[in-house]
């Protein structure tokens, strides 16, 4: 064992000791820091529709411009918010270094939280910009909806910064920054089995992101399931769906939706006076503030949330957190990190490639995230490996968000964090490392 292999296994011995801490014996894997109005599929962003962001310091030298979808209006819109400002930081840092002998600029159009939305927005990147690399986006099902209408069979890479569907699996060429979803599910089903609940009520949005994440939690769940129904995105009340539930006796209603749609849900439980009647639980997407502004004080307690997380206290998710409080005066979640990470990415996969085109941008954007590089927890770090004529499998890139090691299907590893609504406020109840 050479000095690198062991600076790489202490690093993630030390980030796995630091979720071991608060362990829950969880069986699974996608948190971190305060997700404050967060959710895992996916407030209006920093940037608006079209906007280059450009953070030049040398006019003379090459830009290059790729591309990102995100979602700054709509029901995600919370996630498109701190994916700018993760966004900005990445620019800031990487342009600081430089890129392929010059510097990185982002050209974003809004996906509107919708699917048709999203195939718009990417179309006009892809198809008129041109962009070989494309950032997007939040929503699993707008993720898919992109893939296939408009990147599949090109050269286009697709990176997505918050998508967390288990179905992404299925396009190994849609690379995400989180983990799947699937390893929600499995963790929400074993807290279940911990608390002693043998029968469950599950409500899953309608879409991708619902449907196979619901579908997840089926199939690890060995208790009764006694309702299983999907629900519109968007809708004005649910008062069909919590009365349904209600009927059922229920011990668990389990919660895969939106925070808007849950923050409905939770209020109209209370006004049928249902919130006490079983334990409730969630995964990523209905955890944050709005639903915690929403909900009558302490109608909550007591429920449980999966959401995707961080190695809190690496060094380089710690600057990240001190470079983040500064400029915006608020702690970032992990869907920031995602989003930083994800232009990080980018940026490496073109300073490691032979060319700026999308068919060489896809033979190295894997290699710079894996184990088997020298690991490197800034972009700098990695770039200058890369420009002292390091190769690609030369990098291992690990991020504010932890490890990534993108394996063949696309998908990183990463950690989860367990939340308890206590006296109206979350609560970490410890982590899961997949």
């Amino acid at each position: 064992m050479n000095d690198h292999d062991k600076r790489s296994i202490d690093r993630r011995s030390v980030i796995k000791a630091a979720a071991s801490a608060g362990l829950v014996g969880l069986a699974g894997c996608s948190g971190g820091a305060p997700e404050d109005g967060d959710g895992g599929d996916g407030d209006g962003g920093d940037g608006g529709d079209g906007e280059s962001t450009d953070s030049s310091t040398d006019s003379s030298s090459e830009t290059y411009t790729i591309g990102m979808v995100d979602s700054l209006s709509g029901s995600l819109s919370a996630f498109g918010q701190r994916n700018q400002r993760g966004k900005e930081i990445a620019l800031d840092d990487i342009n600081s270094v430089g890129v392929g002998g010059g510097e990185l600029a982002i050209s974003q159009e809004d996906d509107q939280s919708t699917s048709q939305g999203g195939v718009s927005a990417a179309q006009t990147l892809v198809n008129q910009e041109e962009v070989p690399l494309l950032i997007g986006t939040v929503g699993s099902g707008v993720s898919t909806a992109i893939h296939e209408s408009v990147v599949q069979n090109t050269d286009v890479v697709q990176i997505s910064q918050n998508s967390t569907s288990p179905n992404l699996t299925n396009f190994p060429d849609l690379l995400r920054m989180p983990p799947a979803g699937k390893a929600q599910a499995e963790a929400i089903s074993t807290l279940l089995d911990e608390d002693d609940n043998e029968s469950a009520a599950l409500a899953w949005i309608n879409n991708d992101y619902g449907q196979s994440v619901g579908e997840a939690f089926v199939d690890a769940f060995d208790g009764e399931i006694v309702y299983n129904e999907p629900h519109d995105q968007g809708q004005s009340s649910y008062s069909s769906t919590i009365s349904s539930m209600a009927d059922t006796d229920a011990d668990a209603w389990v919660f895969i939706t939106y925070q808007p749609e849950f923050a409905t849900m939770s209020q109209e439980a209370f006004d049928l006076g249902v919130t006490d009647q079983a334990a409730w639980y969630g995964g990523d997407s209905v955890k944050g503030p709005k639903v915690l502004e929403s909900a009558p004080e302490g109608s909550l307690n007591g429920m449980k949330a999966v959401v995707p997380s961080v190695p809190q206290d690496a060094e380089n998710y710690q600057g990240f957190v001190s470079e983040f409080e500064e400029r915006f005066g608020e702690e970032p979640t992990s869907w920031s990190a995602y989003a930083y990470d994800a232009v990080v990415v980018s940026a490496l996969a073109i300073e490691a490639a032979d060319e700026f085109t999308g068919a060489a941008l896809s033979e190295v954007v894997r290699d710079v995230t894996r184990p088997e590089g020298e690991e490197a927890t800034t972009y700098a770090d990695a770039h200058e490996i890369l420009a002292n004529g390091g190769s690609p499998s030369d990098v291992d890139y690990t991020g504010v968000s932890g490890p990534i090691d993108l394996d063949e299907n696309g998908d990183p590893v990463g950690l989860l964090q367990v939340f308890e609504v206590v006296d109206h406020a979350y609560e970490s109840a410890g982590f899961i490392e997949g």
